[in-house]
């Protein structure tokens, strides 16, 4: 499914990017022939035409607002309108996508020895809207591990316009760590403060793009104006010696991706 070799890909100028200001651009990494199977895999899983045991998903709120989500419900029926799917190494196709080459290199630049994966998730907003997801880090005390995973490869499976509510970010943002120790949605005060506003930088994509993305980098993504479907899959990686702290369950083992 790569639109490039992986091997003689130039990784130098997107790693110096990605290390600078927390992002970077890979061009288009996907086929055309990827970005369909990836694209009716979305559908199949979103309708029960394919099913695996397993996969998280959680359902767009009816308002668009964040704060207005339904969580721990899961699974609600057919629908073209879940804004979020998890776990999705359980599906052949997405993991032999997540073992492409090119992500591999990626990878082994940033991360030393075995690799394992912290999650794959589709992130997705319908052509009704979807969700707004305000600006976050994805680290800290909730993801409940013993070291930061710090690498996100984005793919996006849809045109991610400035009307589709494309990824915005505050370049240069993951260089602070985090602006709490719990992570995730970053605090009006922290926000006002770092004039987020004014430094906010979309960082539109047309289907089959390629991102880096780092995982204390400030982001967010707005509703969906355009009609058509926007989704993106992102892969966080990280080194294979990261150990699961959840106590009130049985500890995550982690999939190893690249030995």
């Amino acid at each position: 499914m790569l639109a490039l070799d992986p091997q003689n890909f130039d990784l130098e100028g997107a790693l110096t990017h990605f290390a600078e200001h927390g992002y970077a651009r890979l061009g288009r990494v996907l086929s055309d022939e990827g970005i369909a199977q990836l694209g009716t895999r979305v559908d199949d899983l979103m309708h029960a035409r394919v099913v695996h045991e397993g996969i998280f998903f959680q359902h767009d709120s009816t308002t668009g607002r964040y704060q207005e989500l339904e969580f721990g419900k899961g699974w609600q029926g057919p629908s073209s309108h879940y804004r979020k799917l998890e776990k999705l190494e359980r599906d052949p196709l997405f993991l032999e996508w997540i073992r492409n080459g090119l992500n591999e290199r990626v990878a082994r630049a940033l991360i030393a020895g075995p690799i394992s994966l912290y999650r794959a998730v589709l992130f997705t907003k319908s052509d009704r809207g979807g969700t707004a997801l305000p600006w976050h880090q994805d680290g800290g005390v909730f993801w409940g591990v013993d070291r930061p995973p710090l690498l996100q490869i984005w793919t996006a499976l849809d045109d991610c316009t400035v009307d589709s509510g494309c990824l915005e970010v505050i370049p240069g943002s993951h260089k602070a760590g985090l602006a709490s120790p719990q992570g995730g949605v970053i605090l009006d005060d922290a926000l006002a403060k770092a004039d987020a506003e004014q430094r906010a930088t979309p960082i539109a994509a047309r289907a089959g793009e390629g991102l880096l993305i780092h995982n204390y980098l400030w982001h967010r993504s707005g509703v969906n104006r355009s009609g058509k479907r926007r989704s993106t899959l992102s892969v966080c990686l990280m080194s294979a010696n990261t150990r699961c702290l959840r106590k009130k369950r049985a500890p995550r083992n982690f999939l190893r991706i690249f030995d």
